[in-house]
């Protein structure tokens, strides 16, 4: 059964490393949820917890590097959205000043 979870750990792990390339290079969220992403990076946080708790190798392994995968790509979806929303809201002021004026 350890060498299932070793198998599994490396499986998940692997698993997200195309979409860490591709969102690192590219620095394109459009398709990603920031609130997936700040559950996501803070439940690798817990499992990864967890397992120093348990003294738990796969787990350890396993979340430590997706951690260093995930939280990259959460600071990136958060950047983004945050000035999509400064963008969102400037223009929506520059709108209603231009209303405002005629």
């Amino acid at each position: 059964m350890e060498n299932i979870g070793y198998l599994a750990a490396f499986l998940t792990t692997i698993a997200f490393l195309p979409q860490a390339i591709k969102t690192i290079r590219t620095r394109d969220t459009s398709g990603l949820s920031l609130a997936m992403y700040a559950c996501l990076t803070v439940g690798i946080l817990l499992w990864l917890l967890h397992g120093i708790h348990l003294g738990d190798y796969a787990l350890i392994g396993a979340n430590s590097v997706t951690l260093f995968l995930a939280l990259p790509i959460f600071v990136i979806v958060a950047s983004n959205t945050l000035a999509e929303r400064r963008r969102l809201r400037a223009a929506q002021e520059a709108a209603q000043k231009l209303d405002s004026s005629l």
